[in-house]
């Protein structure tokens, strides 16, 4: 064992919301030496996501769009066909590990109506519409066209993030690009407090702008992907 020291790396973890990588993700975390985990959640999502299965309950929407409660029902839906768990599992299991290791559980993400809020003061009609669209077809969608999609962001994730700048911008910037500025930030004041080796659990998406918006901070990182925890499957 080492001991803590700011001269080790963020280690960033890529995950998906909807599948089931409480394996992989033990495993990505078994011989490593950590002062805490961290894991994109605020304060109202922990509180949801992580109570006991026989108390949990969604977090509340009230007043929250009907864009978003729809997304909600998407992700129940295709958590509970391709994993057998509701979204967030990912979440559950990091702060098991984090348990079980007796060290603390970070949450770095911003407040989930301050972002919600956010959002869609800053969506164009065209992008409301759009997201509108999409969130009723991901109703109808299949699971394992999910899992085909799954494979192809996993095979070009870039490729995918400029798709989603291009077609919503607002999008990009409130959901990714700030919220990546914000957990850099809480990451690196977290360092200067104490906690050296830290491990992250964020959406694959967030992993190449975090990690940049550590490196300006001069905070060291070493990144694990989606495609490394949930490899391509054979066609």
């Amino acid at each position: 064992m080492f001991a803590s020291t700011l001269e080790g790396p963020v280690l960033l973890i890529g995950s998906a919301h909807v599948v089931d990588l409480e394996a992989p993700l033990r495993s990505a975390l078994a011989d490593r030496t950590l002062d805490a985990i961290a894991v994109e959640l605020d304060a109202e999502r922990a509180t949801a996501l992580l109570a006991p299965a026989a108390v949990r309950r969604p977090s509340s929407r009230r007043g929250q769009p009907v864009v978003l409660r729809l997304w909600a029902s998407i992700q129940r839906r295709l958590g509970e066909q391709l994993g057998g768990e509701l979204p967030g599992a990912e979440m559950r299991t990091a702060a098991e590990v984090a348990r079980e290791r007796g060290i603390p559980l970070l949450l770095i993400d911003d407040p989930i109506r301050e972002t919600l809020a956010r959002l869609f003061r800053s969506l164009s009609v065209r992008e409301r519409v759009s997201l509108l669209f999409g969130a009723v077809v991901g109703l109808l969608i299949p699971p394992r066209l999910v899992e085909r999609q799954l494979d192809r962001y996993t095979e070009a994730p870039a490729d995918y993030l400029e798709e989603l700048r291009r077609m919503y911008p607002s999008i990009a910037r409130v959901l990714l690009d700030d919220r990546n500025e914000h957990m850099a930030r809480r990451l690196a004041d977290m360092r200067v407090s104490g906690y050296g080796r830290i491990a992250a659990v964020v959406g694959d998406a967030h992993l190449p702008g975090l990690a940049a918006a550590l490196r300006r901070r001069a905070v060291p990182v070493e990144t694990i992907g989606l495609g490394t925890l949930r490899p391509v499957r054979a066609p």
